[in-house]
């Protein structure tokens, strides 16, 4: 397995300031959306202010070149294809060996997820998952009448209560844990596959996050956790899209425990959604970010965990009361601001009214007096988000 070493090195700048203002960025252009207010410096919604690895760009601008943009069939390729190079990614980056057969395609994390739902639940079933819990899941669950029955991170005696009810019929993981950056332990992951095996539940695994687990912590995927436990109704669901930053090209994969539930997946996506044809372009930067993108993926690493030194220096000097360590994966500082005793409403005027910031309320994921700063961005502006968190809070407590 490769070493995953973070190293911020000279080959990438992850200081250079890119204007994402007018490219239909819902974190740059959208902020009016959710904050009322357009003229927001912002640290919201969880993609990257940094350009895509250069090998990424530099074979999405091949593909352009050749002109032609027909019907695409992402199981296609050989060695050079996609299924080729995920079983790279995953032998090289975590030492697994995967099933390429096992492969399903989607547009979207969360259109697997709903998928899922569809095949493995029915309305008003409890889905079991984690506290604080990734809005997109809230939006899924309850948006195709399933109850989110919601447990607290580490508390297994809760999470246990929850399966053991007879209709939850899924556990929902987000590994590593959004927002939270806790990345499960081997032991942690399969005492989850334990439970759920007892209570017959359907396990989900979404892992978007895992190619940005920080140093000294080690992702493993659910599909090694499952096929020991000897698994079938369980799904991995997962993108290159987070880690690379190209959300916006669309595209993610995931592995299907069971032949024929993966088989009666392909076929609701192909023919019930009517997606058999994948974005060629998110094909192409798969590719190239899995066979190519490892050093740039690395120096980010490294140039984030820089970030998140800096945040907790400042926190500590601003805000003594906060005791805040850095996530164990991940760009998004999920802060405990409790101990301060500042109303969350007026913390949020605070920052929009007078910092003129945007940074997402922990509300937003069930859980009040939190914040979740997104430092997936050059320094500088980390810098003024976490200086304007801490003048805002501050000013509330002196009050």
């Amino acid at each position: 397995m490769e070493e995953a070493r973070m190293e911020e090195g000279p080959m990438y700048d992850f200081d250079e300031v890119r204007d994402r203002t007018g490219t239909w960025s819902v974190q740059w252009d959208g902020i009016a959306d959710r904050f009322g207010v357009s003229e927001l410096l912002p640290f919201t919604i969880s993609d990257m202010d940094f350009a895509s690895p250069p090998e990424v760009l530099e074979a999405l601008h091949a593909r352009v070149g050749h002109g032609v943009f027909g019907y695409t069939d992402w199981r296609l390729g050989g060695p050079d294809g996609f299924r080729e190079a995920i079983r790279h990614w995953y032998a090289t980056r975590y030492g697994t060996a995967v099933d390429t057969e096992a492969l399903v395609y989607a547009p979207s994390v969360l259109s697997q997820l709903s998928q899922l739902l569809r095949m493995w639940t029915r309305p008003g079933d409890g889905i079991v998952t984690h506290t604080p819990t990734y809005d997109g899941f809230r939006k899924a669950v309850t948006g195709l009448g399933r109850e989110l029955r919601g447990v607290p991170v580490g508390d297994l005696g809760a999470l246990e209560r929850e399966l053991a009810r007879p209709d939850s019929t899924m556990l929902l993981l987000c590994s590593p844990h959004n927002p939270t950056g806790r990345v499960w332990t081997e032991a942690e992951l399969t005492e989850f596959a334990r439970l759920a095996r007892r209570h017959g539940a359907a396990v989900v695994s979404d892992e978007i996050h895992a190619d940005l687990t920080s140093e000294g912590h080690r992702h493993i995927p659910w599909s090694r956790i499952a096929e020991a436990g000897g698994d079938r109704r369980w799904a991995l669901v997962t993108s290159g899209t987070k880690a690379f930053n190209f959300p916006a090209l669309s595209g993610s994969y995931g592995f299907l425990g069971d032949p024929e539930e993966r088989a009666a997946f392909v076929r609701r996506m192909e023919t019930g959604e009517g997606l058999a044809s994948p974005a060629v372009l998110s094909l192409t930067a798969h590719i190239a970010a899995y066979r190519h993108g490892a050093t740039w993926l690395d120096a980010l690493r490294g140039y984030v965990a820089g970030t998140m030194a800096m945040i907790a220096e400042r926190l500590a000097d601003g805000l003594p009361g906060v005791v805040w360590q850095p996530p164990q994966a991940g760009y998004l500082a999920w802060i405990d601001l409790r101990p301060l005793g500042v109303d969350d409403t007026r913390l949020q005027e605070e920052l929009v009214a007078t910092e003129k910031v945007a940074i997402m309320p922990g509300s937003t994921y069930g859980t009040p007096g939190f914040v979740r700063l997104n430092v997936g961005c050059p320094r500088a502006k980390a810098e003024q988000g976490v200086d304007a968190l801490v003048r805002a809070a501050t000013r509330l407590r002196t009050r």
